[in-house]
This record gives C-alpha cells, sequence and structure tokens, in this order.
C-alpha cells in the first residue's frame, strides 16, 4: 500500500503482474482488495469471484460500459478457468485508471506457451482454440518480464517492488491558469478546447487530437453546457458508438443539474443535445431532416469513423467540431489526419486544429501509460520513409519471426492502423495467431511500405455448407464465404476455397504510386499457386474504392442491405475467380446480383448514394438501347413527353451509357440513376439539384437525357 501511496504522490499509476495457479491469484488479488482504501475497485472476470458484490465486478465483453468512469484498483483475471486475456477490454480500462491506481494483471505460470480461453474468439471453423498458436501472449509476457516498472508478485510469495525512477522536474502537475474562463475544466489544454468550442464561426471546423485520458470527451460535454446555458435550441452528437460519449452526458448532468437525461439525449427546458449513430445521422442529414443553417455537430472519435460519412457531415454542417484520438484502441487519429484532413483543408482552409496534450487523470510522464501502450501497440506508427532509387521489393512475412522483431512488427502494424479506421487491440492478436493468416509487404530500404493481410475461408462440406445456406448453422469465422452462402444461398461459396484480403494498407508518402494494385496482383499469385478459387475482398461501399477493385478485375458477389450502424455504409463484397471453379461461382453470384440489382434499388436499397448505384449497374449488361428506347429518350430529351411514361428507355439509357465507358460520378448519370431506378422523390431531387419546384427538376432530368443522348450518339464521346 505504501507503493501505491507513492504512485499517488507522483500522479502515476503502476501494473502488478500476479502469477500463479488460479486460486492462489484470486486470493493475493482479494487480500491486496481487502487491505486498501480503495474508492472505486473494479475486478475484471467472466465469473463473480466469492467474497464480492457484483456491482464490483465486470464480465470483459463489458468493459466498453465503464469507459466514462474512474477506477483506483483494476484486477483482470486472464487465470481463472474460463478466463483468457481479452485486448480489447484491457485496453479500454486501462484508460480508466487515476493516479495512484493499481492496475493487477493475473496470469498462470508458463503464460504464452499455450492459447487462453479467449482465444475462443479467434477460433474459426473447424479449429479449436488450443490448436492455435500463442505469439500474442508470448509477447506479452516476454515484454513485461522486460519493464523495470513492472511490480512482479508470484501469488504464493511477496510482491517484488522495483524502484521507482527519479521525478522528472520538467512535469509539473497539470493546472488551470487561474484567469482561464472555463472554470470547470481541469487543464488548460481542455479549457482551451472548451473555448474554441464555444466560440466557433461559421464554416470554420475545428478538429482535435488528444492521446487517452486528457479529457477530450469531458470538454465536448462542458461546451454542450455553456452552449445550452446560452441558450441554442440543439447540439447532435455523434460517435462510432454511444458508449463513447459517455463522459460527454456526464459533464453535462453534473453542470446542468437542472436538466435530465433521457436515453441517449439530454435535455434542458427546451433545449437539448442529442446523439446520433453514424448511419442515422447521414440519412437525415441527406433528407435534409439534420444540418442547415445554425446546426451544429460535435463528432467524438472522428478517427473510427469513415472519412467519405465525415466530408458529407462536413457539407451538411455549418458549425463542426471532430475529436480524435491519436493513439487509441479504437480508431487512429494518425490515419485521420492522412485520409481526411486533405478534404478538410481543401473544402474548409479556415479549419482549426488544436491539441490536447496535457493528461488529466495522470502525470505527463506516468509510466504505465507506455507500458500499455507497448504492450498493445496503442502507439504503432508506420516507419519513417526513407529516401530510396530503388522500387520496394515484394517479400511474404513469416508471421512467427514477427514476435522476435518488434521494430518491424510495429512497422507493419503501424500501416494497417494508419489506413484503417477501426484498429483494435484484438486485431494484433489476430496478426499474430490467427489460423489462415497471411502477410505480404513492399519493402524499402528495410521498411515497409505496403502491406496487405490475408485470411483463408471456405472449404467446407457439402453437408455443412447446406445447414449455413439455410440458415441452421453459423460456424465461427469464414465472413465473406458464409455471407454468400447465407444471402445468396450459394453452398458452392462455402466448399470452394476462398483468400480475402482483410486489410491493405499503403504508406502514406507513397500512395498514387502503384503499390495497392502491385501489391494485389501479387496476392493473386500466390493464391494461384496455393490452389485458392477466389481472391475476394469486403469493405464499406465507396465509389473510388470500387473503382480500383474493378480495376483489378474484381466483379461484384453482394452489398449490404441495410447501412453498418458504426459505418453508415453498406457492406461490399468482391471476387477475382482464380480457377476454373471459382470462374463458374463468380459468375452465377454476379449474375444473380445483378438480376435483383434493380429490384434493390427500388425498394431495400432506394436510399443508396446514386454514385454507388451507378458504379454497381456498371457491371451488369443490361438492356440494349434499340431504336425505339433512343426515340423515347428524344422525345423527354428533345420535346416536352412526360419522363415517367418514357422510364425503361431512359434506364435502358442509363445502362448503355455505362457500358460505353461514362463514369459512375458523371453528374447526369447519377440524377437519372437516383430518379430512374431508385425512384427518390421530387423533393428530394431538387434538394441535391439546389433548385426548387417539381418543374425545374423535370427541366434538369431532361438535361441530363440529352447529355446521355450526346455522349452515347455515333458521333458522341463515349
Amino acid at each position: 500500500m505504501a507503493r501505491a501511496a507513492e504512485l499517488g504522490r507522483r500522479r502515476w499509476r503502476g501494473l502488478v503482474w500476479l502469477t500463479g495457479e488460479a486460486g492462489a491469484c484470486r486470493e493475493a488479488a482479494l487480500a491486496l482488495w481487502q487491505a486498501g482504501d480503495w474508492q472505486s475497485p473494479l475486478w475484471v472476470a467472466p465469473e463473480v469471484p466469492a467474497g464480492l458484490a457484483d456491482a464490483d465486478c465486470l464480465a470483459p465483453g463489458l468493459a466498453r460500459t465503464r469507459l466514462g468512469g474512474e477506477q483506483d484498483l483494476l484486477v483482470v483475471d486472464a487465470v481463472s478457468e474460463g478466463a483468457g486475456f481479452d485486448p480489447d477490454a484491457f485496453g479500454a480500462l486501462a484508460g480508466t485508471l487515476r493516479a495512484g491506481g493499481l492496475l493487477v494483471l493475473m496470469t498462470p505460470p508458463g503464460w504464452g506457451e499455450r492459447p487462453d480461453a479467449d482465444y475462443v474468439r479467434l477460433a474459426e471453423h473447424p479449429f479449436r482454440p488450443e490448436q492455435l498458436s500463442a505469439r500474442y501472449l508470448a509477447r506479452l509476457a516476454g515484454l513485461l518480464d522486460a519493464s523495470p516498472e513492472v511490480i512482479r508478485w508470484p501469488a504464493l510469495d511477496a510482491p517484488f517492488l522495483p524502484p521507482l525512477p527519479e521525478e522528472d522536474p520538467r512535469v509539473p502537475p497539470p493546472a488551470v491558469d487561474p484567469a482561464s474562463t472555463a472554470p470547470d475544466c481541469l487543464t488548460t489544454d481542455q479549457a482551451e478546447a472548451v473555448a474554441r468550442l464555444v466560440r466557433q464561426r461559421r464554416r470554420r471546423p475545428l478538429v482535435i487530437t488528444a492521446d487517452r485520458g486528457r479529457g477530450k470527451s469531458a470538454a465536448l460535454g462542458i461546451a454542450c453546457a455553456r452552449l445550452l446555458a446560452a441558450g441554442e435550441a440543439e447540439i447532435l452528437v455523434t460517435a462510432p458508438r454511444p458508449a463513447a460519449v459517455e463522459s460527454l452526458f456526464e459533464r453535462l448532468e453534473a453542470l446542468c443539474p437542472a436538466g435530465q437525461r433521457q436515453g441517449h439525449a439530454f435535455l434542458l427546458a427546451e433545449r437539448r443535445v442529442r446523439f446520433v449513430p453514424p448511419d442515422e445521422l447521414t440519412r437525415l442529414a441527406r433528407e435534409g431532416a439534420a444540418g442547415g443553417a445554425g446546426a451544429r455537430l460535435l463528432v467524438d472519435e472522428a478517427a473510427a469513423i469513415p472519412a467519405a460519412l465525415l466530408g458529407e457531415w462536413l457539407t451538411a454542417f455549418p458549425r463542426i467540431a471532430f475529436a480524435t484520438t491519436v493513439h487509441g484502441y479504437e480508431g487512429s487519429g494518425r490515419g485521420f489526419a492522412v485520409r481526411f484532413l486533405d478534404r478538410l483543408a481543401h473544402e474548409a482552409p479556415a479549419w482549426q486544429g488544436l491539441h490536447m496534450g496535457e493528461p488529466i487523470r495522470w502525470a505527463a510522464d506516468d509510466p504505465l501509460e507506455g507500458l500499455v501502450n507497448r504492450l498493445l501497440l496503442l502507439d504503432a506508427e508506420p516507419a519513417p520513409p526513407a529516401p530510396s532509387s530503388m522500387a520496394p521489393a515484394w517479400q511474404r512475412v513469416v508471421t512467427a519471426e514477427l514476435v522476435d522483431n518488434e521494430a518491424r512488427l510495429r512497422a507493419l502494424f503501424g500501416l494497417l492502423v494508419q489506413a484503417h479506421y477501426r484498429t483494435t487491440p484484438a486485431d494484433l492478436r489476430r496478426l499474430l495467431d490467427g489460423h489462415g493468416v497471411g502477410i505480404g509487404a513492399l519493402v524499402s530500404d528495410k521498411a515497409p511500405v505496403g502491406v496487405v493481410l490475408t485470411g483463408d475461408e471456405g472449404g467446407f462440406a457439402l453437408e455443412l455448407a447446406g445447414r449455413v445456406a439455410r440458415g441452421e448453422r453459423r460456424p465461427r469465422g469464414h465472413l465473406m464465404a458464409q455471407s454468400l452462402a447465407a444471402h445468396a444461398g450459394s453452398r458452392e461459396a462455402l466448399t470452394a476455397r476462398l483468400r480475402r484480403v482483410v486489410r491493405i494498407a499503403v504508406a502514406a508518402s507513397q500512395r498514387r504510386a502503384g503499390l495497392g494494385r502491385r501489391m494485389i496482383e501479387a496476392e493473386v499469385e500466390q493464391a494461384s499457386r496455393d490452389g485458392i478459387d477466389l481472391l475476394g475482398s469486403s469493405f464499406g461501399a465507396e465509389p473510388g474504392l470500387i473503382a480500383f477493385w474493378r480495376s483489378l478485375g474484381f466483379v461484384t458477389l453482394r452489398l449490404g442491405l441495410t447501412r453498418e450502424t458504426a459505418t453508415g455504409e453498406h457492406a461490399l463484397m468482391l471476387a477475382r475467380p482464380l480457377t476454373e471453379r471459382g470462374e463458374a461461382l463468380v459468375e452465377e453470384l454476379s449474375i444473380r446480383f445483378q438480376r435483383s440489382l434493380p429490384g434493390l434499388l427500388a425498394f431495400e436499397l432506394r436510399e443508396l448514394e446514386p454514385e454507388i448505384a451507378a458504379a454497381l449497374l456498371a457491371e451488369g449488361e443490361g438492356p440494349a438501347l434499340d431504336a425505339a428506347d433512343r426515340r423515347d429518350a428524344e422525345d423527354v430529351a428533345l420535346a416536352q413527353r412526360e419522363p415517367a411514361l418514357a422510364r425503361p428507355a431512359l434506364q435502358a439509357l442509363v445502362r448503355h451509357a455505362l457500358a460505353r465507358g461514362l463514369p459512375a460520378g458523371d453528374e447526369s448519370l447519377g440524377l437519372l440513376v437516383a430518379w430512374g431506378f431508385q425512384g427518390r422523390s421530387a423533393e428530394w431531387l431538387a434538394a441535391r439539384l439546389g433548385v426548387s419546384g417539381r418543374r425545374q427538376v423535370t427541366d434538369r432530368l431532361r438535361q441530363a437525357a440529352a447529355a446521355l443522348l450526346a455522349s452515347t450518339s455515333p458521333t458522341g464521346a463515349s
């Protein structure tokens, strides 16, 4: 307990590595629990140990529900029967530990020699957890053993307390400037963030970046309280999930006691702060039901939301702030910067940035923060670019070798984190121990500049494939193969061998140089040598990505009918055949998809972006544009015929224009797709076109038909 007191004086936190048999570990941890005057202890385990109340315990899967809280003792059980090390729970809860707190990690003897109980989430059919490697756990054990700040505690002996390093006199405790106008803030950084949010002007987007524990979300809540007090009627808030903004609402409740929390909203008289999930927010903005003059939007954990959605909100909301964690367990602020800030600079050159560097719950030199970052690679960054006149060399990466090469592992994982909108600590475990995982890299001067991660799927027995297709079974894993079987009814999608591109990433300095294309072609060659029938990919539908994969010979096989809540995008699945069996399967599935596409666009996919709908329609042959269709289209474009009476002809004109190579993003094409295939209302079309009234919409439809006729005429450009 003396060590905890000393840590508290320095505003540090400590990690206790408690090792031994399950019973001995629990007994030792319970003794520590009962010996201290802990104000908010938490025991993380699948089951509540004897002697503790249910309220003091938490299952690992519920870790995100505590993201807004604080703990001063955190016991993580990775030793009891049925318990294992949950990387995501560990990463989420470590950030809730305040200064002076202890994080007790209980592990068995020989930790890392074999998979633990949590590997059941990693073991895909037909493999069992014990058949997997445990490289990830071995790496954790090695790092803990080599870290001088770790308190080692064999359960049957006394803990070994390493000497504390000298205090750094350059690290003062956080303090708010007495002259600050935000007395509810805990640091000058937080006060500055609140002030910027409150006085934000139109078309001056604010980007707030911070590492964990800097009070970023709380700053949003303080700003909301001040804006409500100033009379703002409504503030919309969004994030990947409601738990991410829990501390925002907690600050609101504390600062506005006259208000009331109602679900995901906070009401103060006639004013309110309302959380809206990304998919719902996007729908409301597209319908004109959110955004517009005077509207304000706060986006928390923006790095975990696709840049395409952020861009839409940027257009819809004149006052918008993006807050994101630079290094975190869900999403990387570095990737956010690479993907989105270029667009932000182009569309809103007056945008402002603010970085919050002062920790609130602990000191700036807190040893636990750095240790957790190393363990989970939360701070992984790509290797800095090195000048080289040589083209990057393609290499297959041997996963087992990464555990012994921390620098290379960090560089590879840093690339993956930067390129993807959501990467979690569990993804690192999958990379090191997932069965059928393949890694390829482009290396320049020993530094990876491109990486592709793949996973093998399929190969099911016919009887099991049939049960999956009928919805009777859902074996673990095989995301794409099972989806094609369950939603398209294809048994062959499961009996065939499929290799899915899980992630592909290129260093920011090397983009637009053809490296992504080169990596996919290398994977095609490798998969062909391995006897794989299909090389596939699944991602959120976006016109640029669709064009990239289509240019490499991939064909669309399925599109999700609903938007994913966290991303606001429809999941798209494409594949490239590599064998005769693969050719037959792709042909069957693509024909089915194209046959169903017009009906889906008219009903279930009516709100799909017209540019994406056009890109998908471009893959199908569609009806030929005969002389009668052209005459009907000309009657609309050049005369006064009602467009609705020539809808089939205009649909044929659209598909003919796409077949002739007209880009899916063409404005006239998008308008006719939205009207002719998706049945968009005149009001929606008017809002998209920036016009008013049905007559003006009809005039624009005539102009669009004329443009497509000109582009597809024998003498027109194709």
